[in-house]
């Protein structure tokens, strides 16, 4: 994956891998996303910036947009809320989780804040990624909340939905910054009936209108991308399922948030991962997903490779890819562009799915810091109690520097899920920057 920046996101330039997830470079968190795919035949991404693990978002916005699923490229600072570049006069508030749509040769940038009696507003550009201007507040009659989403359907008439715990809908008039508030259904969506959370994205596919949200189906968290079907934008919906379920992408991980789109022939779930340990810092991520005959969404699992190909096993596999962590393990930044997994204990597993291993390796080199107490990296195939194909003996010390270890390992070729499983005295074992396969 190569991602292209601007000027003031230069370390990041260049960065290439064959994995997908998460799509945005290391570094970077952008929550929430709302992926959208315009007339120039791109898709773009909208979404939240998290910058701290004691608050949601931040006061701007990036845009990632990609011609291929491959190649992302971020414009940042497409719109603020303070600042030298602030396009909000009434309020300096954070900027939660955005949604865009394209109109008579405008986009329109559907924004909201944790401000009760402003929450959601709207800025123009004539460009996708921006810069979007002149924030101006959208009239709710006083059922302000969050997560604004647009949807216009087949006959041109625009859908302003937003909630939380229960989703509302309106039409849009014609200028795209006002709903009519005779028209404002509320309770589309609940809790009790739709496992309804926040965070609502619609789409259409074969006369079929899909509600995509935070779902809390499972573990009473809204860790899921759920979906409800109708007949009619305005409902009744009648809940689908679970599309993606992004439980044990950290151990602090608590909401979801993210859309579903058709690009260049396929479909696609967008959704986040959070890291740090905590509910912010989300990463957007991509996975490929399939329709059922009576228009149901198959669940898809979190993987590594998202919308590309396997990882290639002989290719340096940065630490980030992790799609699974059990135990106190985390991804955490710990310089510019680079993240790592951290405070690692004992027992402690993380997975990669998946690694392509062609014709064969026989050896593992791991990038570690090692720590006080040092210990072993259990590498094994396909599940987490799956046939042990490598370890690597990684030696204590007080200070440890970063080094390379490589150890010899059976023969391994095809397509594996790829578990590492850390062991040692407790905590305080080692951190991992990366890891590759070869073949001596």
């Amino acid at each position: 994956m190569r991602y292209i920046i601007s000027l003031c996101f230069l370390l990041f330039i260049g960065i290439e891998a064959n994995a997908q997830n998460p799509i945005v470079p290391p570094g970077v968190y952008i929550a929430d996303p709302s992926a959208r795919v315009w007339n120039d035949g791109k898709l773009y991404v909208y979404g939240s910036l998290d910058e701290s693990t004691t608050y949601y978002c931040s006061y701007m916005y990036h845009v990632l947009s990609t011609s291929d699923m491959k190649n992302w490229e971020l414009t940042p600072d497409v719109f603020n809320s303070r600042g030298d570049n602030d396009q909000i006069s009434y309020s300096d508030k954070e900027l939660y989780a955005p949604d865009c749509t394209h109109r008579n040769g405008l986009y329109y940038l559907y924004y909201c804040q944790p401000d009760r009696k402003a929450a959601e507003g709207v800025a123009v550009s004539d460009s996708p990624t921006g810069p979007f201007v002149d924030g101006k507040k959208i009239n709710l009659n006083g059922i302000e909340q969050i997560d604004p989403a647009v949807f216009i359907d087949d006959d041109g008439q625009a859908y302003y939905i937003w909630g939380q715990f229960e989703a509302k809908i309106a039409k849009l008039k014609d200028n795209m910054m006002e709903i009519d508030t005779s028209t404002i259904v509320e309770n589309v969506l609940t809790e009790k009936e739709h496992h309804f959370h926040e965070g609502s994205f619609m789409f259409k596919r074969n006369g079929i209108y899909y509600m995509v949200y935070a779902d809390m189906s499972r573990g009473n968290r809204p860790t899921c991308i759920g979906y409800s079907m109708s007949n009619s934008p305005m409902g009744p919906f009648k809940y689908g399922g679970v599309i993606v379920d992004n439980d044990h992408c950290d151990p602090a991980t608590w909401n979801n948030h993210g859309s579903v789109v058709q690009f260049r022939g396929r479909w696609y779930v967008f959704y986040h991962r959070s890291t740090h340990n905590s509910r912010m810092m989300r990463k957007a991520c991509v996975e490929p997903i399939e329709f059922n005959a009576d228009g149901s969404i198959n669940e898809v699992e979190m993987t590594s490779q998202g919308a590309g190909a396997p990882l290639s096993a002989f290719e340096q596999i940065d630490s980030e890819r992790a799609c699974l962590l059990y135990g106190n393990v985390r991804i955490q930044l710990f310089e510019p562009g680079n993240e790592k997994l951290t405070e690692i204990h004992n027992t402690d597993n993380v997975a990669y799915k998946y690694v392509d291993f062609q014709d064969g390796a026989n050896e593992i080199t791991v990038k570690v810091k090692p720590l006080k107490n040092g210990g072993t990296v259990i590498v094994r195939a396909d599940e987490p109690w799956g046939p042990i194909i490598g370890m690597v003996r990684v030696p204590g010390e007080k200070d440890g520097e970063w080094q390379m270890i490589t150890s010899k390992m059976k023969g391994t070729s095809g397509v594996h899920a790829i578990w590492l499983g850390f062991y040692g005295a407790d905590t305080q074992l080692m951190e991992l920057d990366w890891f590759e396969f070869s073949k001596r």
